[in-house]
């Protein structure tokens, strides 16, 4: 394999990464969100309900930090804190799906049906291919993020 083409396909897959974070910003300022909150947003509906320090262990962010964004996310009726039936200590945020559903479908309706567009003029080799990369490029920046958390 040559360097040209390993360089080229790493280039593209940087500006990837920066595009996609442009996106996400664009998608979240018409949404009333931040590009960040947007994508946070993103975690706890893939999650589930969680507490703040659970959100904050997985984004990363100050706990203080989390309550802020729990604090936005509620002000527009997307989550609702309760306590924990055990521990009155523990608050357990909760995403209002259906509220956020409303809220980001149809931001991403157009986006969606061209991914979906796109994805379908490949084979299934070539998906598959697709497929294996994203799988290994996440485990490799997951061992990343785990390294630059410990030291």
């Amino acid at each position: 394999m040559s360097n040209d083409l390993i360089l080229r396909v790493r280039k593209l897959s940087e500006h990837y990464a920066y595009t996609s974070i442009q996106m996400h910003e664009a998608v979240g300022r018409k949404a009333g969100l931040s590009g960040t909150d947007h994508k946070y947003l993103g975690f706890l509906m893939k999650q589930g309900q969680m507490t703040a320090g659970e959100l904050a262990v997985l984004s990363g962010l100050t706990t203080g930090a989390v309550t802020g964004l729990i604090d936005r996310f509620e002000k527009k009726n997307l989550v609702k804190r309760r306590f924990a039936e055990n521990d009155r200590r523990k608050v357990i945020i909760e995403p209002i799906t259906e509220n956020i559903m409303a809220l980001m479908v149809p931001l991403y309706k157009d986006f969606r049906a061209q991914s979906e567009k796109l994805m379908a003029s490949f084979s299934e080799e070539e998906l598959k291919v697709i497929e294996t990369y994203f799988t290994k490029a996440l485990d490799i920046m997951n061992e990343n993020i785990t390294h630059l958390q410990t030291k």
